[in-house]
């Protein structure tokens, strides 16, 4: 099976798998109904997930009714434990809008719900990143995630985040980040889908962000706190949400 999702994930393009993946998902979360694992997004249990990665495939990552994976569960539980995302009033705009959030944030009556991005066919705005076509100081909540390590000039995107956040607002940018480097690996001259899944771990990756990756947020103003939230979690829920531990959260302000 391992084989076989990283066979589809490297070689049909994302557009095409969200919309297929609106068919496949009830038949296969039907399938795997059982109680070995838990999402806590939507409480269903399932007796395994799906592997997931477009290099080494990690067993039990994707959630087979919400499609989450590990980041995605970790952000709903701090969204939903930590902050009033889901009680006061919102305006939210978010870009790339994973599938795991996109019904339940825009069913949610306190959120003013806006996504964006330039080639999801699921998104409400087409939007440059870089150029976003917002007014600033306009959100109060923005999420951006697994977005920055595909983007050339991350700190135009991280400015425009900035720029559209209101002050005060939250921004929450999720990247795969490799904790063992201290500075942030990117060759722009690595241009091949070969070469790039070589050194970034993707096809479509630009960079690895290493420890630095607060300070880039940092530079272009955001207040950015570290939150590794897994360690607030018990054992035996990490292993029933199938969280991945030591994964940090930056929670930036304005």
């Amino acid at each position: 099976m391992k084989k076989l999702f990283k066979f589809i994930l490297n070689t049909i393009p994302r557009p095409f798998l969200i919309k297929v993946s609106y068919w496949v998902r009830p038949l296969i979360s039907f399938f795997l109904k059982g109680t070995t694992f838990t999402d806590p997004i939507d409480s269903k249990s399932f007796r395994f997930f799906l592997p997931y990665g477009y290099g080494t495939q990690r067993s039990n990552a994707l959630s087979p009714s919400t499609l989450s994976l590990e980041r995605h569960r970790l952000l709903w539980l701090y969204l939903k434990n930590e902050t009033d995302f889901f009680t006061t009033p919102k305006k939210v705009l978010h870009i790339a809008p994973e599938q795991c959030f996109l019904k339940l944030f825009k069913k949610q009556k306190n959120l003013e719900y806006t996504t964006a991005d330039l080639h999801s066919p699921i998104a409400d705005v087409k939007a440059d990143i870089c150029d976003l076509p917002f007014e600033e100081n306009m959100f109060d909540v923005v999420f951006c995630n697994h977005v920055l390590e595909h983007i050339e000039d991350d700190a135009k995107a991280m400015s425009e985040l900035f720029r559209v956040l209101k002050p005060g607002g939250m921004g929450i940018f999720q990247i795969p980040q490799d904790l063992s480097r201290e500075n942030t690996y990117e060759d722009f001259s690595i241009i091949s889908s070969e070469e790039r899944t070589k050194h970034f771990g993707q096809y479509d990756h630009v960079r690895i962000y290493g420890k630095d990756y607060f300070n880039r947020l940092r530079k272009v103003g955001f207040t950015v706190n570290e939150i590794d939230y897994s360690k607030t979690i018990s054992e035996d829920l990490v292993k029933k949400y199938c969280l991945t531990k030591g994964e940090i959260l930056p929670v930036c302000f304005k």
